[in-house]
């Protein structure tokens, strides 16, 4: 006997299959119109799939208006510093995160929530103390100052926090009784073990920096020194930028961001439904 579909699972479907369709239009318009004319892009009704592969939008993006490149040093900037924000945050909210969940020592839940109090207060309430501190340290128009104030975050911390809090104790007392140092099982036991946890952080990390626009518009004031997202304003801006020529550079600066999360998409997932399950 054939067995009905219940409406519950149905009404789900189109639900989850209509949420798709709002987040995924945005990118392909973005795919399909890097590969056309601009006189296509505006036409009515649009055309989804290109006639053909509009080549000249790429080197126009890359090459810019003035034909300087800079967009390869932009680029190179904002790899350099996602890279190294990506990579202290993990390393800094791990080892503070290990601290506060497997050692009990005076004061440990006021500091961790002073951390958490630090989540309350918006960046742009902080950015202009921040900036008067990268001036004084003479840190303006460098990487320093475009890192220095992202090298960890309250989140990162809360979040590894939280999953390492049911940790088995039982393979750190193992260790400690085989005689492991505390940075030896940091490195040896407690790393391995929270590939899911890190991916996550990573990922959200790379990314915050990736789209950060208003800091290294304080800070950065050469072409040399601007990241992606200031070379998307300037160069959208532009009279002679045409549409084809934005999204083609809309697209090449997704792409280190795509190439990313599909690298650590398995231990993305994993590490979402595992924070998600134990963040109460």
């Amino acid at each position: 006997m054939k067995q009905s579909i219940p409406i519950q699972r149905i009404i789900i479907w189109i639900f989850l299959l209509g949420a798709l369709v709002f987040i995924m239009a945005p990118m392909i318009f973005m795919i399909s119109a890097s590969f056309m004319p601009a006189s296509d892009i505006v036409k009515m009704p649009y055309r989804w799939i290109p006639r053909g592969i509009h080549s000249e939008n790429f080197v126009k993006a890359v090459a810019g208006n003035d034909g300087t490149y800079i967009f390869i040093r932009n680029l190179l900037n904002s790899l350099i510093v996602a890279s190294v924000v990506s990579f202290t945050t993990v390393l800094i909210s791990s080892l503070t995160g290990y601290s506060l969940s497997k050692f009990s020592y005076r004061g440990r839940d006021l500091l961790f929530l002073m951390i958490m109090a630090t989540m309350m207060i918006p960046f742009e309430a902080i950015m202009i103390p921040l900036y008067m501190v990268v001036t004084k340290l003479g840190l303006q128009n460098s990487y320093q100052g475009l890192i220095l104030p992202f090298l960890v975050n309250a989140f990162g911390v809360f979040m590894m926090r939280q999953y390492l809090i049911t940790f088995p104790d039982e393979f750190i007392d193992a260790a400690r009784v085989d005689g492991m140092s505390e940075f030896a099982i940091y490195r040896s036991i407690i790393l391995p073990n929270t590939g899911p946890a890190i991916a996550t952080l990573a990922i959200l990390a790379f990314r915050s920096q990736w789209d950060n626009l208003l800091w290294p518009l304080l800070v950065a004031q050469t072409e040399q020194m601007k990241t992606i997202p200031l070379y998307i304003v300037k160069f959208t801006a532009e009279m002679h930028t045409d549409e084809g020529a934005m999204m083609a550079v809309n697209l090449l600066a997704s792409i280190p961001m795509f190439v990313l999360f599909f690298a650590l998409s398995k231990y993305f997932v994993s590490g979402a439904a595992v924070y998600s399950s134990r963040k109460g």
